[in-house]
């Protein structure tokens, strides 16, 4: 058990949305703390796909745990590779509607918010480690416009004001929802939590390593 004075990380995930019955996100999330054997005492918090409820509901957790370190992670099917996202826009642009029925469109999440926000966690640091555990990884340069980057935007507002270090990972979907699209199973998106985990509690700065796109 981890002592009282460690640091203590929160890790969110979403509840199931669009049709599926689970959400990877949130059977990582309670796996990795079901085994999570420090250095640091991990909390898990499953946030609503509800675009009204996610900045109260966030908020409420972090005042809760008093967290030193928050990841936000949330499903993006279609991808191949767990993927730390760079920034977080703010926009609010639904493709569907949530689990509410709300579906905004190019309206801002903070009407007197910055156009963006980056994330504070050591993206290539947490690349480079879930590619050494075995699992693909890459360095996100779109959070989307869904409730994922809603979360993300809030977070960092959140973050600046409180001083402590945030950011959001996307993992890909399960094989059991992918359908014949691509996935990773639960156990590798588990171990690449634990890495991402790991390297957010260091708590020095980035490495430059190549992690860009053309598109």
């Amino acid at each position: 058990m981890a002592a009282a004075t460690e640091p203590t990380v929160l890790l969110t995930a979403f509840e199931p949305f669009g049709g599926d019955a689970r959400n990877p996100s949130w059977d990582a999330a309670q796996r990795l703390a079901e085994r999570w054997d420090g250095p640091a005492t991990l909390v898990v918090e499953q946030l609503p796909v509800v675009f009204a409820e996610e900045r109260a509901r966030l908020a409420a957790a972090i005042a809760k745990h008093r967290p030193t370190v928050v990841i936000a992670t949330g499903l993006a099917a279609g991808r191949a590779a767990v993927t730390p996202e760079r920034v977080a826009i703010n926009v609010m642009d639904a493709r569907i509607p949530d689990n509410a029925g709300a579906q905004p469109v190019d309206e801002p999440i903070d009407p007197c918010g910055a156009p963006a926000a980056f994330s504070g966690l050591p993206i290539k640091r947490i690349v480079r480690d879930v590619r050494a555990a075995g699992v693909p990884a890459s360095v996100s340069n779109t959070a989307g416009t869904f409730t994922c980057n809603q979360v993300f935007y809030e977070l960092m507002s959140f973050a600046g004001r409180e001083g402590f270090r945030a950011g959001f990972v996307h993992v890909p979907a399960t094989p059991d929802i992918a359908g014949d699209g691509p996935s990773l199973e639960l156990d590798q998106i588990v171990t690449a939590l634990d890495a991402g985990v790991r390297a957010s509690i260091d708590p020095s700065g980035d490495i430059v390593e190549q992690g860009g796109a053309e598109s």
